[in-house]
């Protein structure tokens, strides 16, 4: 009677064993995240204080992702290099990251290259787009006319930071707005041998 337990156990799950839901493929990356930074949802919403990278880079010549502003405070987002200081906010202030910032700014290697027309609201969704040369943001769906040259480096990653009790939420696919014509979702680059 005992072995029909373990193949029953086995085949439909034992209740006391606990199931772990699996990640999506593209997720805030709980090993690339600043000290005090923290991640839920599956590895889609940032909070406390530091940033994180997604755990994969942007392998594909045109990518898009999105974030939500669930809650205001000090937030960006953006790409950055794997070695950008994770734990050192605001980023943007030297050339391992391009962000864009709550104050509506576009930041890189420390210049303000853009200011937004429009102040982002809690509840918008930012969506960025990045084709290895220049970097856009769009809020709500509408493109802000505000390219942005990327970083010179070989693997970029979407990044995220939060600070003063912003909440961000980022979305690596299952988009609130269609992705500009030509753009996807970041693809995981595979070995064909």
């Amino acid at each position: 009677m005992e072995c029909l337990g373990c193949i029953r156990a086995f085949f439909i799950g034992d209740p006391q064993i606990p199931q772990y839901t699996r990640l999506p493929p593209v997720h805030l990356d709980t090993q690339f995240m600043g000290e005090n930074a923290v991640i839920v949802k599956n590895g889609h919403r940032l909070c406390g204080s530091g940033a994180s990278l997604a755990n994969h880079p942007i392998a594909q010549n045109k990518a898009y992702f999105e974030v939500k502003l669930q809650q205001g405070g000090t937030w960006g987002v953006g790409i950055a290099t794997r070695d950008v200081d994770l734990n050192s906010l605001p980023l943007g202030n030297d050339f391992r990251s391009v962000v864009l910032r709550d104050d509506g700014c576009v930041v890189g290697a420390g210049t303000i290259r853009h200011r937004l027309p429009q102040q982002v609201q809690e509840g918008d969704v930012l969506g960025v787009a990045y084709d290895h040369i220049d970097l856009r943001f769009f809020l709500n769906g509408v493109d802000l006319q505000v390219a942005s040259l990327g970083i010179k480096a070989e693997e970029v990653y979407p990044i995220v930071y939060v600070d003063g009790g912003a909440v961000i939420e980022a979305a690596f696919s299952s988009f609130h707005h269609q992705p500009p014509a030509g753009y996807q979702r970041i693809l995981i680059e595979q070995s064909l041998l």
